[in-house]
């Protein structure tokens, strides 16, 4: 992992400037117009494909270098799946959470058949580093089916209950509300990898609001965001 001056190394703007705008771009209902307005204002001219171009290279570091002060989620998950439209056609966003709405994993597949979620399901469960003692789904046999295939795959998976329903899964359904809001003025993704990589950053943001993160050690509390940044990015 590069340290953080050689992350930023031979970018024309300064550092500060670069993680505000991918920042703010991510956790709140701004275009990337609206932040070269307000860069402006500070006296900043920058043109909206470089902000773009920058949401593209940092957000996935930035995700990874969180990542490192993950606290754990629970064991009992709620799954589900959304719809992001691409190039003017509907994909599929996976995502789950644990009893307390804390985020365990999300992927975006361009269908959502059995092969999509086995490949969801695998990469929660090594994310996490274990096997959760429930999952609970909506009533798509796919998603079941893929749940009891890649739980079979592993020693211990006949311990995981997997069980439908629609009350449980409020939760889910709830959640996804704010990944949707911050999504709705976006108007549309022209490309899949971007559309990925910007959720992904979108996942990011929601999961440090809900504190899923533990960093005690950096001795950052009562800390401003920029500072508290500065002390993730770089340790």
């Amino acid at each position: 992992m590069l340290n953080v001056d050689d992350l930023f190394k031979g970018r024309h703007f300064d550092r500060e400037i670069i993680v505000l705008c991918v920042r703010w771009y991510l956790r709140y209902k701004l275009s990337f117009r609206d932040l070269v307005e307000m860069m402006a204002e500070r006296g900043l001219s920058l043109a909206h494909t470089t902000i773009m171009r920058w949401i593209q290279r940092y957000a996935p570091e930035f995700e990874k270098r969180w990542n490192r002060f993950a606290r754990p989620v629970g064991q009992s998950w709620r799954v589900d799946e959304t719809y992001v439209k691409i190039k003017g056609r509907w994909t599929y966003l996976y995502r789950a959470v644990d009893k307390e709405g804390k985020t365990v994993d999300v992927l975006l597949r361009a269908k959502p058949d059995v092969a999509a979620a086995k490949v969801f399901f695998r990469r929660a469960f090594r994310g996490q580093g274990r096997l959760p003692h429930k999952i609970t789904l909506d009533g798509y046999q796919a998603s079941h089916r893929a749940a009891s295939e890649v739980l079979g795959e592993h020693p211990e998976g006949n311990r995981c209950e997997i069980r439908s329903s629609k009350y449980l899964n409020n939760l889910i359904e709830q959640d996804h509300r704010s990944i949707k809001l911050r999504l709705g003025p976006m108007l549309g993704f022209k490309r899949f990898r971007r559309a990925a990589t910007t959720i992904a950053g979108i996942e990011l943001m929601h999961r440090i609001r809900k504190g899923q993160f533990k960093l005690d050690k950096l001795r950052v509390k009562y800390k401003t965001a920029p500072e508290i940044w500065n002390a993730v990015l770089a340790a």
